[in-house]
């Protein structure tokens, strides 16, 4: 049975130095609360897995936690590149970054084929030059037609990451809203942490609601306004105001470590 504890708890118990780590989620439920108690532990040489890479990998890199970035697609809120993330690939502040870049689609496929416990996904050949740059896909041909097709390797995180609206005290948890890939990179995973607004008695999911079974899930915490400022269907939505004021502090180094400083406790 997954376990209901506190979120330091659960970050220390599953994000090793080293590890590779998924935080999904995107436009809503987004694990700040979680991501964040990553910078404060400290935690180091990482590969994160984060298919639309925005403030929350700014972050992360900035923070320097992130050794390898796996991802599809890179824009902070202002819909140009993530600066701290420009910083780490250009001048190796805070430290030397290395990317792996990957179609939306084949990340879902990495995290379906890790789900479905084999060793790659297949989707159709996309035409583009990825393969001669990313390790992890290649161009094969279909055994029964002949065609050519992209294999990507399947993506078994160490530990995924992320925020929901509900969880029963079995660990059972409830997704409501718009679903991404959260669904499968935990279905992936070796283990799982999911952050929720609120931990209920029963869950009576509301039609078309995702339910993560206990089963798959490791820890739980219960962290309210854990998205923030990012939204949350049927709780809270998006903070575009501290978004738009995300792009000008994180351009800027000093400011980036002024905020770091505050968010570990150093000053």
């Amino acid at each position: 049975m997954p376990k209901i504890v506190d979120l330091a708890s659960a970050v220390g118990d599953l994000v090793r130095d080293g590890a590779t780590v998924a935080l999904e989620g995107v436009d809503q439920l987004v694990p700040y609360a979680a991501a964040h108690e990553i910078v404060r532990q400290r935690r180091r040489r990482l590969t994160l897995a984060r298919t639309s890479s925005d403030q929350l990998t700014d972050q992360l890199v900035g923070a320097g936690c992130v050794d390898t970035l796996v991802f599809s697609r890179a824009a902070g809120p202002d819909g140009r590149t993530p600066p701290r993330l420009l910083d780490a690939l250009g001048h190796d502040w805070p430290a030397p970054l290395r990317i792996e870049e990957h179609t939306h689609p084949a990340m879902a496929a990495r995290y379906a084929a890790g789900a479905a416990r084999v060793p790659f996904g297949v989707l159709r050949d996309t035409g583009t030059d990825l393969p001669r740059h990313t390790p992890t896909i290649a161009t094969v041909r279909c055994p029964f037609t002949g065609s050519a097709v992209t294999a990507v390797v399947a993506l078994v995180p160490d530990v995924t990451v992320v925020h929901a609206q509900r969880a029963d005290r079995d660990g059972n948890v409830e997704i409501r809203g718009p679903v991404g890939l959260q669904h499968d990179a935990v279905h992936a995973a070796r283990a799982s942490l999911v952050t929720v607004e609120e931990i209920v008695d029963t869950l009576d999911p509301a039609p078309g609601a995702v339910v993560l079974p206990r089963s798959v899930v490791t820890a739980v915490v219960a962290a309210p306004g854990g998205a923030a400022p990012s939204r949350v269907h049927g709780y809270y939505e998006r903070d575009d105001a501290a978004q738009r004021a995300w792009a000008g502090l994180s351009v800027d180094r000093d400011r980036f470590r002024a905020w770091l400083d505050a968010l570990v406790g150093t000053s």
